[in-house]
């Protein structure tokens, strides 16, 4: 199952992008695009949760319901 997903990017990521493609470092712009979103998840898994942590610490701190 996937997700079509339309986005505007700066031209030269497009261009660095396509250049992967054609020096076959990646197999299409979607896998490039795909993989990019992956890692960047991946990466910034640690921030999020940690986020999500601090938000329910102040909320019951605060008592509010």
């Amino acid at each position: 199952m996937s997700t079509l997903i339309q986005a505007n990017i700066p031209d030269q990521l497009a261009r660095q992008a396509q250049q992967m493609v054609d020096h076959g470092w990646a197999t299409s712009m979607e896998f490039v695009v795909t993989e990019s979103l992956r890692r960047y998840l991946e990466s910034h898994q640690e921030a999020l949760v940690q986020q999500f942590v601090q938000e329910d610490v102040r909320w019951g701190l605060g008592g509010n319901d």
